[in-house]
């Protein structure tokens, strides 16, 4: 590997993950607000607990590089879901892109499924490629 290669893998798990750990910690400062808008848009609030520990632990275990692979793959799907639940309204020129977002966010993940953590990961340190 070279070194390019050894820095962006590190830096783009932080960056590809940062936005689910802020918005996780957001969501618990804002609880019912957040309950409240999943509700107006047809998604139970009992679900939040779970959204929350999926932000906030599957972006953690991104930043990490620990279980790289599930938890990439686990957070492609909740982004996909999350723009046909929230981001769908194609008549709006900012809900596309919020849904074209979160497409665009679901493809890097995918990419660390097919690639795994890379460098500076727990996943290498532990020779591990989950």
């Amino acid at each position: 590997m070279n070194q390019l290669q050894a820095i962006a893998a590190p830096v783009g798990r932080i960056f590809l993950a940062l936005v689910f750990v802020t918005s996780g910690f957001g969501k618990i400062s804002g609880y019912a607000g957040t309950q409240g808008y999943m509700e107006a848009m047809g998604v139970p609030g009992a679900l939040l607990p779970l959204v929350i520990a999926l932000e906030l632990l599957g972006g953690l275990a991104i930043m990490l590089g620990w279980h790289t692979r599930i938890a990439a793959f686990l957070l492609a799907g909740f982004s996909l879901l999350s723009a046909l639940l929230f981001h769908a309204n194609f008549g709006d020129q900012m809900q596309m892109i919020m849904f074209m977002k979160n497409v665009s966010i679901a493809g890097g993940f995918l990419m660390l499924v097919a690639m795994g953590g890379g460098a500076f990961s727990l996943d290498s340190r532990f020779n591990k490629q989950t």
